[in-house]
Formats: structure tokens, C-alpha cells, sequence
């Protein structure tokens, strides 16, 4: 699976028992700027209970190795590659990529790693043998943790110490021969088409999708 955004998976939806291509979601669980009446909390559809995946126990860490921590609509940022880009599991991911900075470009505000974003957490879910390859770094005071991604405590989030508001491009084998990419940004896309798909954007994306088309299976570690 080839994740190339950010907060893909938030909210359980419900399908309609007979019309086909009929969606329901409701908000029941969110800070927002109104009061969801009770009706919210459940799905007309199926009966089921509604609300956004880590609300109901599965977290899209599981899935997709990262999950929502932050937005942002003022400025788009970089990633910085990581010494697990340097891994031997994950050497396809950066083949004809010698730059340790990826995606300081983009028509999305300047950069691939923004607007909204996902990183690791691995007491949500995110796989032990997955490989953080690159993370976002410098984001604005503009970003600032979700309710959500907050475990306990409420964190110290000052612009001294960042290391929380990030994006994070990872990769994880998974049982039966799969792996999983995740960019975690929305803006990723918005950097693909820079100088003529001519930039390491468009190379990595490009080299993930090239491996993962190959019948050769991958291992977990």
C-alpha cells in the first residue's frame, strides 16, 4: 500500500444496505464548533457506533504505520531524511535520491510536508520493525497538536521543541508478502509535478511504486 497523504483514515463510515455507493459518516467525538446531538453517535445505516477510528480502538497507526497529529494552512516544509533511509530494507526507496533534504518545493505553500499531517506512534499502533525514513521538520507555530494525538498529558508543543509536530515518511513489511509507504502529508502531491517531475518527490514516489509492482515478496524482519 502506497499512502501518499495525510489523515487518510479518520472517521468510520457506513454503507448503505441497498444503494450502492451510499456513504454515511457523523461526528460525535470531535472538538468543534458546535454540539453534536446524540443522534451522532451512531450510524442510521448499520446501527454501529460513530466516530473516528482511534475514538473507537483502531487506530489508522495499524494500517498505515502513522496516524493525524496536526494541520496547518500558512506554510508547507520539508522532510529531512533520516539514517533509517539508510537501511538496507528501505535502499529502494531513496535509489537516484543523493539529497538529504526531500520536497523543499512544491505549488502547495512551498513544500511536501503540510496542510495536514501524520506521523509514528508507536503506542498506537505503528508496527515495531517499521523504519522512519525521513521527517518533516520546521513547521510554524500555526501547527499544533490535535486532542487526539494526545495520549495523557498535555505536552509542552513550543517551538523549541517540535520533535512531536512532524510528518513521517515510513515504510514496514507486512505477513504474507505486503509492505506499506506513508508519506503522511497531504501536500505531498502538490510536489510531484515540480520541474517537470524532475525532483526527488517524484523519484521516490516513483521508485516505491516501481518495487511494489515487482511479484518479488517482501519479508518481515
Amino acid at each position: 500500500m502506497m499512502n501518499l497523504g495525510g489523515n487518510v483514515f479518520w472517521h468510520r463510515i457506513a454503507y448503505h444496505p441497498t444503494r450502492a455507493g451510499v456513504t454515511e459518516v457523523r461526528r460525535p467525538d470531535l472538538p468543534r464548533l458546535w454540539q453534536a446531538d446524540p443522534s451522532q453517535a451512531h450510524h442510521t445505516f448499520t446501527g454501529e457506533a460513530a466516530g473516528t477510528w482511534i475514538g473507537l480502538g483502531r487506530a489508522p497507526h495499524l494500517l498505515s504505520g502513522s496516524g493525524f497529529v496536526t494541520q496547518g494552512f500558512d506554510a508547507c516544509s520539508y522532510y529531512r531524511k533520516t539514517t533509517a533511509g539508510d537501511d538496507p530494507r528501505a535502499s529502494f526507496i531513496f535509489d537516484g535520491v543523493d539529497d538529504e533534504i526531500i520536497g523543499d518545493f512544491g505549488m502547495l505553500q512551498g513544500g511536501a510536508a503540510g496542510f495536514e499531517i501524520d506521523r509514528a506512534e508507536a503506542g498506537l499502533g505503528t508496527p515495531a520493525h517499521t523504519l522512519v525514513v525521513a521527517s518533516s521538520e520546521n513547521h510554524s507555530n500555526l501547527y499544533d497538536l490535535m486532542v487526539t494525538s494526545i495520549g495523557d498529558v498535555l505536552p509542552v508543543t513550543e517551538p523549541g521543541q517540535p520533535d512531536r509536530l512532524r510528518a513521517d515518511m515510513l515504510f514496514f513489511e507486512t505477513p504474507g508478502g505486503g509492505a506499506v509507504f506513508s508519506v503522511g502529508s497531504i501536500a505531498w502531491s502538490g510536489s510531484l509535478s515540480h520541474d517537470g517531475y524532475a525532483n526527488n518527490v517524484a523519484k521516490v514516489t516513483d521508485n516505491v511504486l516501481r518495487r511494489f509492482l515487482e511479484p518479488q515478496p517482501f519479508e518481515v524482519p
